[in-house]
């Protein structure tokens, strides 16, 4: 049987705490959007969509999710008048998809409350912001090599 390599021992240990961390994130963002009848998912969009409209593959490209889950996630939100589509002057059949002022008042709010959050857990973590940013890194750096590998089953 195969060993791994300190280096892969350490992002083995890495990946794990980040699948434990992705769990317990969820679940805040969860009570954070709560208060104001949304969820993660549904914060997720709005923020993907905050600064300029973009079409649903587009969005699903930026959040590393499938066109399937997120047009699902935006027909919600548009039955609750949180977002709308407009004509797309690039492409006829892919349309732009925008928040509404009531969308907007949403977005945020849950925003004000996750500053708030996301302030007092800095505090609480006791590191310090270089720390953080060497973490950001090394997190970009794991994503950028996974996106551009050819994912093939173990063993090959």
């Amino acid at each position: 049987m195969s060993r791994r390599t300190p280096g892969g021992e350490a992002l083995t240990d890495l990946i794990l705490q980040t699948f434990r961390v992705h769990g317990d994130l969820l679940a805040e963002g969860d009570r954070i959007a709560g208060k104001h009848g949304q969820s993660s998912a549904r914060w997720q969009v709005l923020g993907a969509i905050d600064a300029d409209a973009e079409t649903v593959p587009g969005i699903a490209r930026a959040m590393g999710l499938t066109r399937q889950s997120v047009q699902r996630t935006v027909d919600l939100l548009g039955a609750d008048g949180l977002v709308r589509y407009r004509d797309n002057p690039a492409h006829r059949r892919s349309k732009l998809v925008g928040m509404t002022p009531k969308g907007r008042k949403i977005y945020d709010a849950i925003t004000s409350d996750q500053v708030e959050w996301v302030n007092g857990l800095s505090r609480r973590m006791n590191v310090r912001i270089q720390q953080m940013r060497d973490a950001l890194d090394v997190l970009r750096k794991l994503g950028a090599v996974l996106e551009t590998m050819e994912m093939a089953p173990a063993g090959r």
